[in-house]
């Protein structure tokens, strides 16, 4: 699909991987409506880009991003559901509205998304591409929720691919651990996860991808390469993910002599 000149919904591009694609998307001619829920921290380098505040996880908030931006640009081609956020935790106790936030941020809100699209283009050429994660497909210790979340987007789109029409691209970004502030986000201490790329480096490998029309996008080839292998020797991924638990359980002994628990 052809980027340029294209009028695009963002979300989530405040910093990190949205902020990457922004910065390319102001070089090719488009148009771009962010949503964000720090709209002052969007860089204003572009007459052609209109930042709002928006919390994607509430029905309310994607329904207003759509109507503005119809009313700014009068059309929507390509939708990037790129805001997400995740915790590095333990689920000690029981608290529905924790998961609940989880899920509406991460799961239901790019589905939401992807129906709101359908129901504007109907069947003209419009993309979807929504940042999920590696731990869709492998999830590590610590990221419980978050791995449930993007699995079930990978779930989902695999079986809504069927339905939908072949004029539109709906795209799953699969990024390896990325140098942003999403880690020190999800938690005080929290350990950066092996082997990392830049944000700059996903962005790219997102826009490419959109150009070739590709339905899964790995900015990771080593990630890509992982998973083949796994099919063959299935060792190394579950063997990576005792790595990551050996991490998990010093930061939460760590933390609780912290706090002295």
């Amino acid at each position: 699909m052809r980027i340029q000149g294209k009028k695009i919904v963002l979300t989530g591009a405040a910093s990190g991987i949205g902020k990457a694609i922004l910065e390319k998307l102001i070089t090719m001619d488009t148009t771009v409506v962010v949503g964000d829920i720090n709209p002052e921290k969007i860089p204003m380098v572009s007459e052609r880009v209109y930042p709002l505040h928006c919390d994607v996880s509430k029905k309310e908030n994607i329904d207003r991003l759509f109507s503005e931006a119809l009313r700014l640009m009068g059309d929507i081609d390509i939708f990037i559901a790129n805001a997400g956020y995740a915790y590095y935790e333990t689920l000690d106790t029981p608290d529905w509205d924790h998961i609940a936030a989880i899920m509406e941020t991460d799961f239901i809100s790019p589905v939401y998304a992807i129906e709101k699209m359908r129901e504007l283009k109907g069947d003209r050429e419009h993309a979807v591409v929504i940042t999920a994660s590696s731990m869709a497909r492998r999830p590590i210790p610590g990221y419980a929720l978050y791995s449930a979340a993007k699995a079930a987007l990978d779930s989902f789109i695999r079986a809504y691919r069927y339905e939908s029409p072949d004029s539109a691209l709906i795209s799953l970004v699969f990024p390896i651990a990325t140098k942003t502030e999403f880690f020190s986000r999800a938690g005080s201490g929290t350990p950066m996860p092996w082997p990392s790329q830049t944000p700059e480096q996903v962005a790219a490998a997102i826009l490419n991808g959109i150009r070739k029309n590709r339905k899964s996008i790995y900015p990771s080839r080593l990630f890509f390469l992982l998973m083949i292998v796994d099919r063959i020797f299935p060792l190394i991924l579950p063997l990576y993910a005792k790595i990551q638990d050996r991490k998990f359980r010093r930061w939460v002994r760590e933390r609780r002599n912290n706090d002295g628990i």
